[in-house]
């Protein structure tokens, strides 16, 4: 019988841990200091806006400069090019690519209970396990600052968030593979976070919207009675627009494209539905100016509402930096990414080519998903908030990547969680310089944000 954690080389995984562990310290993950040749950020964001909507980058520029924490959640590239000029593990796992905060919620699984997970794969490329694990714990710091906690306070949460990734991993170490992939983290454990803090009430309100905001409670958001009297997307420019000769996007060309790549079983409940309008519309932080759209659909017995996002794909942030990805089609990469990553995903997650030769990925706008107020959290709730995240993020990790060598590297002391919370508090007054630098980008005319409409 094969030892369960042997891999291909024959080299036991823990012996791999400890390996690594000469080569790289659990140390020198702590250490970050910007290296004299370091790209200005300011530039990785104009190479960024090259290939977007014009009218819209200065929407995004408006939305990272509004404080240091939206201006990390729209600077993944910048913070790629940080981490590739750090030490590395070369422990590999399927990354997010932008696993901050923001970037984990609830959302309904195909049986209809509320889960929680990552939910945004638009960088998800395979690379060391550790660059997720410092975005999410520069983003708890940079959270904690802007909450108005100390360094210290900030230092504790993300050294929670850091002992909930390991200890997670740890557990899942001693598990088998059908047992890790299955696991899940549902509502009843956000529940359980709840009753451990004093915002029960807050926490609870977020559980009941998110399994309210669906595509009927999106229906009534961002629809209204056209001329005709029949029901059309709301007009609500820059940030939403209905596009009003949806042929010039060849709509039924890609949707058949798009169609075609789900299983055969969800092309029938697609067909259950028709086509209504098409709309573009802003979404988040660092996506704002690529092309994204929602597609307003109709049951055909019942007219029930259906709202699916179309999202354009480009390559991952990361990929200057990893291995090229597998996938030819970015629709593709960030479809297999989500579906490799979360232990529930979209049933109607998919992907096509548009105009120009675009890739995009499919999705439902919304099912059932909510996410945490930051700005609510007190210290010790961001605390253990963090430490849900890290929970959920070494499950993600766990589905694709030696999780035996990496709970061996990562160890039983807190090493690892003492060099993510210094990495993170470094990383955080990195991101007050950079923040800097895109105002006084502003200020200066080198680049325009938006004054409105944002």
């Amino acid at each position: 019988m094969t030892n369960v954690i042997e891999v291909a080389n024959d080299r036991p995984a823990s012996g791999i841990g400890r390996e690594v562990r000469k080569r790289v310290p659990r140390s020198a993950l702590g250490e970050w200091r910007a290296p004299a040749d370091r790209i200005d950020p300011v530039t990785i964001l104009e190479q960024q806006a090259r290939t977007r909507l014009p009218d819209l980058v200065p929407i995004r520029y408006a939305r990272m400069a509004a404080a240091p924490f939206p201006f990390l959640r729209g600077a993944p590239a910048v913070m790629a090019a940080d981490l590739a000029a750090s030490p590395s593990t070369d422990l590999g796992v399927q990354l997010c690519g932008d696993a901050h905060l923001s970037n984990f919620g609830l959302f309904g699984s195909p049986e209809r209970t509320l889960v929680f997970d990552l939910n945004d794969f638009d960088e998800t490329l395979p690379g060391p396990f550790e660059w997720d694990v410092k975005r999410l714990a520069a983003s708890v710091a940079v959270a904690a600052r802007a909450n108005g906690c100390d360094d210290a306070q900030a230092m504790r949460a993300v050294l929670d968030g850091a002992r909930g990734y390991r200890e997670s991993m740890i557990r899942l170490a001693g598990l088998d593979g059908m047992t890790v992939w299955y696991e899940q983290v549902n509502a009843d454990a956000v529940a359980e976070l709840a009753r451990k803090t004093k915002r029960r009430k807050d926490v609870e309100k977020t559980l009941n919207t998110a399994r309210s905001n669906t595509s009927l409670q999106a229906f009534v958001k961002l629809t209204e009675p056209g001329a005709d009297g029949n029901p059309r997307i709301r007009h609500k420019p820059p940030l939403l627009v209905p596009i009003e000769e949806p042929e010039a996007l060849d709509v039924s060309a890609v949707f058949a494209a798009y169609r075609s790549t789900l299983p055969e079983e969800r092309r029938v409940l697609l067909d259950r539905h028709r086509f209504v309008e098409v709309a573009r519309k802003v979404v988040g932080v660092g996506s704002v100016g690529t092309r994204c759209f929602i597609v307003l659909m109709a049951d055909r017995d019942t007219c029930s509402p259906l709202f699916l996002q179309v999202k354009e794909a480009e390559a991952s942030v990361l990929s200057p930096h990893l291995r090229p990805s597998k996938f030819k089609h970015q629709g593709h990469r960030v479809v297999q990414g989500q579906r490799l990553m979360q232990a529930a995903s979209d049933i109607f997650l998919g992907w096509a080519t548009g105009p120009q030769g675009r890739h995009y990925y499919w999705r439902q706008l919304r099912d059932m998903k909510g996410s945490a107020v930051l700005e609510n959290l007190s210290p010790g709730d961001l605390a253990k908030y963090a430490t849900l995240c890290g929970h959920t993020l070494a499950r993600a990790h766990a589905r694709s990547g030696d999780r035996v060598a990496i709970a061996t590297y990562l160890g039983s002391g807190d090493a690892f969680d003492r060099a993510m919370a210094q990495f993170a508090i470094a990383y955080a007054d990195q991101t007050l310089i950079d923040h800097r630098a895109l105002i006084e980008a502003i200020e200066s005319g080198r680049v325009v944000a938006a004054t409105s409409g944002f």
